[in-house]
């Protein structure tokens, strides 16, 4: 019978020779402790079983190496608590939108994303779209669009964060007029 191998003889039976037992016992190893561990921090069992798969999808790809510095345990939850933000992140802009509707449902302002969607129907967006100069368009495309915060959108556009609110404010303000 053989012996049990350590995760980093079993990294390395991976990343050498993409040997697929040696995955998998990684796998029974450490995939229910990440599972219970991301619950943890996101309620939604589906996005957590997509982050698994993903965590140790870059392990066998290659994409996360281990540098043998530290637990293995701790080099799996790096990785997969970083794709669990990704992953938050992506459906975080439907679900800002969705708050910020509902905040505003309260107002008696209707805002520029319910113009939008009411645009969407019976005003004309495309045009309304098409008459946004193409710096308020690419700000709005990182926040709304692509769900970026402020700062990642600032990052993307390499203009500062303070100047990706300004555009946005502007560009809400010119679409509730264009659609109004």
């Amino acid at each position: 019978m053989r012996e049990t191998r350590s995760d980093g003889e079993l990294l390395r039976a991976i990343a050498a020779d993409g040997d697929r037992r040696a995955f998998e016992e990684l796998y029974r190893r450490y995939a229910p402790w990440l599972v219970a561990r991301l619950r943890g921090r996101c309620s939604d069992a589906g996005i957590v079983d997509d982050v698994v798969q993903e965590t140790f999808l870059a392990v066998w790809r290659g994409n996360a190496r281990y540098r043998e510095e530290g637990d293995v345990a701790g080099w799996l939850w790096r990785i997969g608590s970083r794709r669990l933000i990704d992953a938050l992140r992506g459906d975080g802009a439907r679900g800002r939108l969705r708050q910020t509707l509902a905040r505003l449902r309260h107002r008696d302002e209707v805002s520029a994303e319910e113009r939008v969607l009411a645009g969407v129907e019976h005003g004309d967006l495309a045009g309304a779209l098409v008459r946004l100069s193409p710096e308020l368009r690419a700000v709005l495309q990182a926040t709304v669009i692509d769900g970026l915060t402020t700062r990642e959108a600032a990052v993307l556009l390499g203009i500062p964060p303070g100047t990706v609110k300004t555009r946005a404010l502007r560009a809400r303000k010119q679409l509730r007029e264009a659609l109004a």
